[in-house]
């Protein structure tokens, strides 16, 4: 789970629908990113980062789910 994903947007107040909304994404994929279990392409990073301002390249920080790991391992 990218805890300090769902930090950020709590603290702005947003549900996951609506900053998928505001970025362009599905609920779904949305809620896959925050827990983890997808990361996001540059663009969509980049639009999830502009709604909830932050700087996106958190995302692709070492900071990828344990499931991503092991599937990163797996290539």
């Amino acid at each position: 789970m990218r805890k300090w994903l769902k930090e950020i947007r709590e603290s702005k107040g947003l549900t996951q629908e609506q900053v998928a909304i505001l970025s362009g994404i599905s609920r779904s994929h949305y809620t896959h990113i925050e827990q983890g279990n997808k990361t996001p392409s540059v663009e969509v990073a980049k639009s999830i980062a502009k709604t909830l301002k932050f700087n996106w390249v958190l995302f692709f920080e070492n900071n990828s789910s344990f499931k991503e790991q092991i599937e990163m391992e797996a290539i």
